[in-house]
């Protein structure tokens, strides 16, 4: 290990005291996402980092997953640009550190600027921002609560083609119970099922999120 990637295993002395702050080097990342490669290149497939920092784990998950929307949907412009906004819509962490939780929507969102070569007052860039907004958020992973006491809510996002994505938002309480019987956060909702959303919104457009961000 070098000095600087010691270094940035402890941002400052302080913080690790108050919060237990260390960082994941970057060539450990990759040794722990190869162990599951095949989710960590899906793009459907949801990832949550509960201490996500500024994005050491998110970002290279984020990564792989656009290579498979490159590989996949490469030759359509329509369809790789949906894709990797859906890729990214599948990508959700909770930061108890309002700066760290900035920062990782700063490096999640140059990530998906970078890759399809698009500056951030791009209505695709500000798609994502709508996106990163809801799915990085500030809050204690421990009790489930944002800094302002109220549960943690976040949104299913589904791409349903044609350009059309669909919303619905659940607490993240309700979510964790609903793994211990489904195996995972989101899955398909009966009728009848307890875990029901609390929120649904209309069918949205690449246009419709960016204004959200507006």
């Amino acid at each position: 290990m070098t000095l600087s990637e010691a270094q940035r295993l402890v941002k400052s002395k302080q913080r690790v005291a108050d919060h237990g702050e260390v960082f994941t080097p970057g060539w450990m990342v990759e040794d722990m996402l190869d162990l599951v490669k095949h989710e960590s290149e899906r793009i459907d497939a949801r990832v949550l980092e509960p201490a996500c920092g500024s994005g050491n784990f998110l970002v290279p998950v984020l990564a792989r997953k656009l290579v498979t929307v490159q590989l996949r949907h490469g030759k359509s412009e329509f369809e790789k640009r949906h894709y990797a906004l859906f890729a990214l819509m599948c990508t959700y962490g909770i930061e108890l550190l309002a700066d760290n939780a900035e920062e990782c929507r700063d490096n999640l969102a140059e990530v998906f600027n970078t890759f399809l070569g698009i500056s951030s007052d791009d209505q695709w860039a500000q798609a994502a921002r709508a996106v990163l907004a809801v799915n990085i958020v500030q809050g204690d992973a421990l009790t489930m609560t944002l800094v302002s006491g109220q549960p943690i809510t976040f949104p299913e996002w589904g791409y349903l083609g044609k350009g059309k994505f669909q919303r619905r938002d659940f607490r993240y309480d309700d979510l964790t119970q609903r793994a211990s019987y489904e195996g995972t956060l989101f899955g398909e909702l009966d009728d009848d099922d307890l875990f029901v959303p609390a929120q649904n919104y209309p069918t949205m457009t690449v246009n419709q999120i960016a204004e959200a961000a507006a």
